[in-house]
């Protein structure tokens, strides 16, 4: 979930290197765009390490032609791509992991948080040439493996299948068609049931939060920006109820 000193490394927000240390070396930051990823690449570089949606700098997506670019830039030079899949995975963004809509096979992903719908485990998927890489034995955990963990990840990946990731895609579009006509909403962003929402700044997005609290609605914020991560199982009597309630917050607050 980024909480080891190697993910935080991993990470490229400041912010969360705070207080923290010291870090494994190794991890240079790129910005989203294929001349900057191709001047940090050198023969040194082993992996390319994307989150296709970048949620907590407050739901970026990737472009497409930019991570297939970058994908194809790193298959022909034998160098890795992993593609962080803790937030995306497991049907968020109405697939099961977010680089199937970007039409790549990377060479590994981790995977966490929707995998156990609310029971404690991580992931780490292996491809075809990854897939040797680790024997038994080779990788542990105190806490991995946990039976009832790992009976609900079981639970929970023999629910997801097409029929819902096209209802998590159509709910996403329903609830982004709306938030983007609401008083005060500049943009929103995200796949499926992901969402960003970028206001115009009259007030700020932790004023936002804490009207929808009292008046019985839970949203996210990250930065500038809402993020709205609602159960894959919402129903659209619920989004209709969250949508009319965090319009009527932004009524007042966006004047």
């Amino acid at each position: 979930h980024g909480r080891t000193l190697a993910t935080l490394a991993a990470t490229g927000q400041e912010e969360f290197h705070k207080f923290f240390g010291p870090f494994p070396g190794g991890f240079v930051y790129a910005r989203p765009d294929f001349e900057s990823v191709k001047e940090k690449i050198t023969d040194k570089t082993c992996a390319v390490m994307m989150e296709l949606i970048q949620g907590e700098s407050g739901v970026h997506v990737l472009d497409k032609n930019f991570v297939r670019q970058i994908t194809e830039y790193c298959q022909a030079r034998d160098i890795l791509v992993i593609i962080d899949e803790v937030q995306t995975g497991n049907g968020r963004t109405g697939y099961m992991y977010a680089y199937q809509g970007y039409g790549i096979m990377p060479d590994i992903i981790t995977t966490a948080k929707g995998l156990g719908g609310g029971l404690p485990i991580g992931a780490c998927l292996l491809f075809e040439k990854t897939k040797d890489a680790f024997g038994y034995g080779d990788n542990g955990s105190t806490f991995g493996g946990n039976p009832v963990a790992c009976a609900g990840a079981v639970s929970i990946v023999e629910r997801l299948n097409e029929e819902l990731f096209l209802e998590v895609r159509a709910k996403g579009e329903y609830l982004r068609t709306f938030l983007s006509k609401m008083p005060g909403v500049e943009e929103v962003t995200g796949l499926g049931l992901m969402i960003g929402v970028r206001t115009n700044g009259k007030a700020s997005v932790r004023e936002i939060a804490e009207k929808c609290v009292e008046k019985g609605l839970l949203v996210l914020t990250a930065h500038d920006r809402l993020r709205l991560l609602p159960p894959l199982t919402i129903k659209k009597t619920e989004m209709d109820e969250g949508l009319k309630i965090l319009n009527e917050v932004m009524e007042v607050v966006a004047k």
